[in-house]
């Protein structure tokens, strides 16, 4: 499923991101435990009445399912191809899908793509790779040309469902690993106007450290049974 979301952002965040930004969320509606793809749309609906974000767009090979996806949320439904005006992809399928769902848009040369995908084995409590590479680093080499950021990749979908506040007062953390300056300064500004606090984690390659943390995050939630209203950050010590 391909989510298109276009229009101007408001004076408050002009400072911030490009004003004629476009989103998209590449996605499936048959979710797993980490990423469903209705919480994820219900995410940037919130930045869409924040940001002012006025026109949605879907596009899938499953017509049915984009079809009434768009009724739903008041969108339209376009083919792939037409996804490739806009600014920033969003990659919410699952990873073993992800190249199939950006190269069925075709051209995304010099496109942002925000890779929010986690490489799970079938019981979600291992990665299928790791290491000396990621899925992220296998995404970019796959789809050459695209401008590639990880980044929500450990953020449950029920907390992005929820928004970014936690009951403490603070703030849900995005990480975002990127060797694109410009786009991951891009990708910073979207999360932050959708209220989460932003980490920088470096460069792509980092991907290897991000990917098994949103594992260690999925067996606290389901294997530790602590839940799903938890987040990974990093603090600092006191002075």
């Amino acid at each position: 499923m391909l989510l298109k979301i276009s229009g101007r952002r408001t004076d408050d965040h002009a400072n911030r991101c490009n004003p004629s930004c476009d989103y998209i969320c590449c996605g499936r509606f048959a979710g797993n435990a980490y990423r469903d793809i209705d919480a994820v749309i219900d995410e940037i609906n919130d930045a869409i009445r924040e940001i002012n974000i006025h026109t949605v767009t879907l596009a899938s090979a499953d017509r049915p399912s984009a079809d009434a996806a768009a009724k739903a949320y008041g969108a339209t439904v376009v083919e792939p191809s037409e996804i490739r005006s806009s600014d920033i992809i969003i990659l919410a399928t699952g990873a073993a899908d992800a190249v199939a769902a950006l190269q069925s848009a075709g051209d995304l040369s010099g496109k942002i793509v925000v890779d929010i995908t986690n490489p799970l084995t079938a019981d979600y409590m291992g990665l299928t790779i790791g290491h000396s590479t990621s899925s992220a680093e296998e995404i970019a080499k796959a789809v050459p040309g695209i401008r590639l950021v990880k980044g929500f990749n450990t953020v449950f979908a029920q907390l992005l469902a929820a928004g970014a506040a936690l009951t403490n007062g603070g703030k849900v953390t995005v990480f975002v690993a990127s060797d694109d300056a410009e786009a991951k300064e891009k990708v910073t500004a979207l999360a932050q106007s959708m209220g989460f606090a932003v980490t920088d984690a470096g460069p792509l390659k980092n991907a290897r450290y991000l990917e098994p943390l949103a594992g260690l995050n999925i067996y606290f939630g389901y294997g530790a049974g602590l839940g799903t209203a938890i987040s990974p950050t990093w603090v600092a010590a006191a002075a």
